[in-house]
């Protein structure tokens, strides 16, 4: 069971108590990512979660990195296009300890400018390491075609020119409009008990900055493509439809169609593509949620001169999902596949931490098991079939990247 509690200047803290285990999930969440970022700045909550770990009032960055690991713990933090979490994995008993030190890192970060401009060397390696993976990048390359000038086009890691132009101040100005405290979830999982609770109030309860409400531009789907040169050995593909946003009712449907077109190795692109056609070896599909809109993609990539093959197949299987629906096969092992992949996930509390955390940051609510279990066992085939239907006769874009330049022939 989740546990919830509103601090009284509006940070939430949800904790899940897990008696079973010996290990204990701390994370603080923020509701801001790249989406919130203006153009000039974009790639600022990714480049704000890295100086977070460089030194604090009390703490050197190597003072941070060994408070762990003297513990036997781990700490670490990743930003999305919509929220930025840090989080750490301790034994029970060093739970405060650890509480103490993220609290430190939020609170106390002194952005050196020494410590600034060496990061801002670590960043630039980082986007550097990605336009080395074209099997990533085609990715962003995608949501840039989908969204176009929008901010949720933008890539997470911003760009060379954006990362080079931030300093102390801009940190501090976005810190103080976007980690406000109603933007604040601490979400806990692991062998605790409610008295952590006022421990974390005194941390996170009374801290105020400026309460200016930022406006979310709605985003738009858009059917663009997009294709980039680059001396790859592969050509990489993704195809992209509109999805649903992460509120909406007919998630579960669409996981479950997800699952059965390319979720897994028994999913259709997989078996089709991959098995009988031997045209990708990695084939798959997912769907991106977000607060208002969402996303489903397909990735394939293959040999240069198999492209215009691979996309007429995956043309080809969606055309069939679309025409002939799932059987009755298909929606009884999803389902299954789904609620083991719940229950699996259960066994961490790091999971746990994730799970709740981004519950109270998207839905303000918390299902149980039960309950959840409930709604996958409640889908019917023809709600699945309806929302195949209704996503992938609709218009798409495409990314590509390839060393000839050129889009796939339809």
């Amino acid at each position: 069971m989740v546990n919830k509690y509103t601090c009284k200047n509006g940070v939430r803290i949800v904790m899940e108590k897990i008696p079973t285990v010996r290990s204990v999930s701390l994370g603080i969440w923020i509701k801001t990512g790249s989406r919130n970022e203006p153009k000039e700045l974009n790639g600022i909550s990714h480049f704000l979660e890295h100086m977070f770990f460089k030194g604090t009032k009390t703490r050197s960055a190597r003072d941070i990195a060994e408070s762990f690991d003297r513990i036997g713990g781990q700490v670490n933090a990743f930003t999305s296009k919509e929220y930025t979490c840090y989080y750490a994995k301790v034994l029970d008993r060093h739970t405060s300890y650890a509480l103490n030190i993220l609290a430190d890192m939020f609170f106390n970060s002194t952005f050196d400018e020494e410590e600034l401009s060496k990061e801002k060397k670590v960043v630039m390696e980082e986007i550097k390491m990605y336009e080395d993976t074209p099997d990533d990048i085609v990715h962003d390359l995608l949501s840039k075609a989908v969204y176009e000038n929008h901010s949720l086009g933008y890539p997470i890691l911003g760009t060379e020119e954006t990362v080079a132009s931030f300093n102390r101040q801009t940190l501090k100005t976005y810190m103080e409009q976007m980690y406000t405290p109603e933007n604040v979830v601490i979400s806990i999982a692991g062998n605790v008990d409610e008295t952590l609770i006022q421990e974390v109030e005194n941390l996170f309860g009374s801290y105020q900055v400026n309460n200016r409400r930022i406006e979310k531009e709605l985003p738009k789907f858009h059917q663009n493509q997009i294709v980039k040169r680059k001396d790859t050995e592969q050509a990489h593909l993704c195809i992209g439809f509109e999805g649903i946003p992460v509120s909406h009712h007919q998630m579960y449907p669409l996981i479950i169609a997800n699952n059965i077109l390319g979720g897994g190795m028994s999913s259709r692109l997989f078996q089709e593509i991959r098995e009988e056609k031997g045209l990708a070896y990695s084939i798959f599909s997912y769907h991106s949620s977000f607060y208002d809109t969402g996303m489903v993609t397909i990735y394939g990539g293959t040999g240069v001169d198999q492209m215009d093959t691979l996309f007429e197949s995956i043309q080809t299987s969606i055309h069939r999902f679309v025409e002939k629906g799932i059987t009755d096969r298909e929606i009884k092992n999803s389902k299954e596949q789904l609620k083991g992949n719940i229950m699996l996930s259960l066994e961490s509390t790091n999971s746990r931490m994730s799970r709740n955390g981004k519950n109270e940051l998207y839905l303000k609510k918390h299902r149980t098991l039960d309950e959840t279990i409930q709604l996958i066992d409640g889908v019917t085939k023809e709600e699945v079939n309806s929302l195949i239907q209704k996503i992938f006769s609709n218009h798409f874009s495409i990314a590509v990247i390839n060393p000839t330049g050129r889009l796939p022939k339809e």
